[in-house]
């Protein structure tokens, strides 16, 4: 089964402001996992009201390339109809291996060489393997494979990342499905000011006021998967959070006035009468 919706071919939406990634522009800098919701129905009908950029999909977890049972049948069928690029990933991953053989599976079952790099070093934390995690992007990237690389915020980390050739960096806001939103403000508006590639804020992230602040930050683009698929309201979140990251884009690209420390007026004093007692 071969799923032919790659990036490369969802171009058709023009927008002054796309999102790039190695070289491709998407009309929308929102990413939408698509696991953990409460039905298909509810999944179809968040994508369809976000309009994501990319789907991801863990090609581990849905058990694709083999005999699928027929709710993964349906899955696949799912992806197709929304015609939205999927962006297969290496969830589970605990070692560069393993990576490795999922990622080269998902080529060939998405005919894709685009990749969501996760390799797991704590499993309860889901924290990266940051000691393993540079080299493996490095191996992927020399395989071809146009790679976004699941990290921490630790500017080191990211640079390296870069150093051996990705074009893009997702660093976590907090651990995964916590819902935190940022919990190191400094560390994030630090690496936004190092570094000159796209950065994609993946994990962490509870509410559409998350997202806005780290889009005004000048983040490029957000992932979400839990912060929607929970919610009461999956559908009506996902719309929430479509808007939450145009308005931050928006702001950020409006550019916020420098905080002050004393009241400044705002009202212009305009012929104001000068009256005698």
């Amino acid at each position: 089964m071969t799923m032919p919706l790659t990036p490369a071919k969802h171009n058709d939406m023009q927008t002054p402001d796309p999102l790039i990634l190695y070289g491709e522009p998407f009309a929308s800098r929102l990413l939408l996992g698509t696991s953990r919701y409460p039905s298909p129905a509810v999944l179809e009908a968040a994508v369809q009201t976000a309009r994501p950029a990319m789907l991801t999909a863990s090609l581990r977890r849905q058990g694709a390339g083999s005999v699928s049972p027929e709710s993964g049948q349906a899955f696949w069928q799912l992806l197709r109809k929304l015609g939205v690029p999927v962006l297969p990933n290496t969830a589970g991953c605990h070692s560069p291996r393993e990576v490795i053989a999922t990622a080269q599976m998902a080529r060939e079952v998405f005919e894709t060489d685009w990749i969501k790099l996760e390799l797991i070093g704590d499993d309860y934390t889901l924290q990266p393997d940051t000691l393993k995690l540079v080299d493996t992007a490095d191996q992927l990237l020399k395989d071809g494979f146009k790679v976004l690389p699941y990290c921490t915020e630790d500017l080191v980390l990211c640079q390296r990342l870069v150093d051996v050739g990705c074009q893009a960096v997702m660093p976590w806001a907090a651990p995964i499905g916590t819902g935190k939103g940022p919990v190191n403000p400094y560390a994030m508006r630090q690496l936004r000011e190092r570094l000159d590639v796209p950065l994609i804020v993946d994990a962490g992230l509870g509410r559409p006021s998350h997202a806005c602040t780290v889009m005004e930050w000048g983040y490029d683009a957000v992932l979400l998967n839990t912060a929607v698929a929970l919610a009461r309201d999956p559908v009506a979140m996902a719309g929430a959070f479509a808007a939450a990251v145009q308005a931050g884009r928006a702001a950020y690209l409006g550019g916020a006035m420098d905080e002050q420390e004393a009241a400044q007026p705002s009202t212009p004093v305009l012929g104001t009468p000068f009256w005698h007692a």
